[in-house]
């Protein structure tokens, strides 16, 4: 008798539900989608990091390398990718093949997993947080923003750490556009800056 190799389920977020079981039904209502394929969908997450600045002699010190490739490791369960620079900059002393970044992509149930710990936990503890601009959106509804250090994630220990470093975060989408993509976001909590602050 053979066993068979399963693959466990993972358990879906409580954002996921939301999204699809409350969020996308007031999408259909609201802008008259009739045809669910043309929902819009969450693609994927990038989050980087640039590394520029940190270069001496177009060498990374290893103890910052090592500190940004960890903090991005921890916040989304994926090693990043270091990318290096495609041209040479003298303005910003920035050599052809040195390392200049790193960067992860997020899909799947680890996207779901990193955005709810983004609304729950990242976002409120920023100092003096007035809301995120809901300008930052590109023709296809994508939304970029950023945190200035890791220290926003509680995962992330300080007192470990070398070297504070900020992130960019990007969150794509799928058929959509800036005003279904602020919609989805806002009806998943996203905190918007009020017109009136």
């Amino acid at each position: 008798m053979t066993a068979t190799a399963t693959t466990p389920t993972r358990a879906r977020t409580a954002l996921q539900e939301k999204f699809e079981k409350e969020v996308l039904p007031k999408v259909k209502e609201k802008f008259g989608i009739a045809n669910p394929m043309a929902l819009p969908r969450l693609e994927k997450v990038v989050v980087n990091t640039g590394m520029g600045k940190q270069l001496e002699n177009n060498k990374l010190k290893p103890e910052v390398r090592d500190t940004i490739v960890g903090t991005l490791s921890t916040i989304t369960g994926q090693k990043p990718v270091l990318l290096t620079a495609k041209k040479s900059v003298a303005n910003f002393k920035v050599r052809e093949g040195a390392t200049s970044a790193a960067m992860v992509t997020v899909r799947r149930d680890r996207m779901w997993s990193l955005l709810q710990r983004i609304i729950h936990l990242a976002i409120p503890r920023v100092k003096d947080f007035r809301g995120l601009k809901d300008s930052s959106f590109d023709k296809q509804g994508n939304y970029s923003f950023g945190f200035s250090e890791q220290a926003v994630f509680p995962e992330i220990d300080m007192g470990k750490v070398t070297h504070s470093h900020g992130m960019h975060i990007n969150i794509s989408f799928r058929n959509s556009n800036p005003e279904i993509s602020r919609f989805v976001l806002a009806e998943l909590g996203w905190p918007f800056k009020r017109a009136d602050s």
